[in-house]
């Protein structure tokens, strides 16, 4: 069973509401909110061992709402959030940096804070396998050994 079937029809549509609060979509940027469809979908296929504590967390939020999030006026909704900030503990920690985690590798949000698409090095030199040149300054070094000592 995958992790996200963890998450309930209820749970998944409040982390979207939750995930839109936290970082909404800006037409002045163009870049999506937090609850795009592809964003969502990184999420819930990325939960992995966080799975419980964010089930956790959209829970106490649930409690705290009493009713779905995206239902709740943006007053109470916020009202909420402030409320669970306080008192969210771990879960609450754990549930913001999933979104913002799998928010900050989307490519429209990499580009739109002008990173490339890669890893930043080797800056496009491709290196061949086996050549492991680039550590002959460290075997010229030779060995450091250090005596070990009992504290």
């Amino acid at each position: 069973m995958s992790e996200a079937t963890q998450l309930t029809a209820a749970q998944r549509a409040d982390l979207r509401t939750v995930a839109a609060m936290i970082v909404p979509e800006s037409a002045e940027y163009r870049v999506p909110g937090a609850d795009d469809p592809a964003i969502q979908a990184d999420m819930l296929a990325t939960l992995g061992r966080d799975t419980a504590l964010v089930a956790q967390a959209l829970d106490h939020l649930g409690k705290l709402a009493g009713q779905p999030l995206a239902e709740l006026d943006e007053v109470r909704r916020d009202a909420v959030a402030q409320e669970f900030r306080k008192h969210g503990g771990a879960a609450a920690a754990t549930l913001v940096r999933v979104v913002l985690q799998c928010y900050y590798r989307d490519d429209r949000v990499l580009r739109s804070l002008g990173l490339e698409l890669r890893a930043p090095v080797p800056k496009g030199h491709v290196l061949p396998d086996g050549d492991w040149s680039l550590l002959d300054p460290v075997r010229a070094r030779g060995g450091v050994l250090r005596r070990a000592t009992q504290g």
